[in-house]
């Protein structure tokens, strides 16, 4: 990763000390990359002293679906958290959260309260798994992960809002805790 920024900020003719602050998604997400993103952003704000902007990981996908798809829908952005589970928060158009990040094991009953009387777009990693499951008010969008330029839009909004992270202290967003377990493959 750390490569991959030097080449970035090389091509673009700029300096780390041209940054004003480092933008993280902040989870859920893959663990490995939480902790990878995170670190690397942390080392990059200590380092050169500027401030850090952390981004919801599922609050960056519904800012991303509003703006590409406008109406009156609720959205659901989801993350696929393995078998029929996804990492997922219900927003309004104004960005209100109706249901906070949770992981969920998605059936035929999921979201039903919300679904009886609106349609609500259902999009990202986990999404797929939800089709033909959920009530015909669920509409479905393919094509919305987590993009950078959206994540830079909305850190440039917090940063004129003063609404930094302190380095220090800050985490990811797991929400599960990791369990390790060894390889399938190295069980005997």
């Amino acid at each position: 990763l750390a490569s991959l920024i030097r080449d970035l900020l090389s091509g673009m003719s700029l300096k780390s000390t041209d940054l004003d602050a480092v933008a993280v998604s902040s989870g859920p997400g893959s663990y490995t990359g939480l902790r990878i993103g995170a670190s690397t952003a942390k080392g990059l704000c200590f380092a050169l002293r500027i401030p850090l902007i952390a981004i919801p990981t599922l609050q960056l996908m519904a800012f991303q679906a509003i703006r590409m798809n406008p109406g009156e829908s609720l959205l659901c952005p989801m993350i696929d958290a393995r078998r029929m589970e996804v990492y997922c928060s219900i927003f309004d158009r104004q960005m209100n959260i109706l249901q906070p990040a949770e992981a969920v094991i998605v059936d035929e009953n999921t979201f039903a309260e919300l679904l009886s009387g609106n349609s609500m777009l259902c999009f990202g990693s986990g999404s797929a798994k939800c089709r033909g499951v959920l009530s015909d008010n669920a509409i479905f969008l393919d094509g919305i992960f987590p993009l950078a330029s959206f994540l830079g839009e909305m850190a440039s909004m917090k940063l004129e809002r003063g609404e930094t992270e302190n380095v220090e202290l800050f985490k990811p967003f797991y929400l599960k805790e990791f369990i390790a377990k060894k390889a399938q493959s190295q069980i005997r």
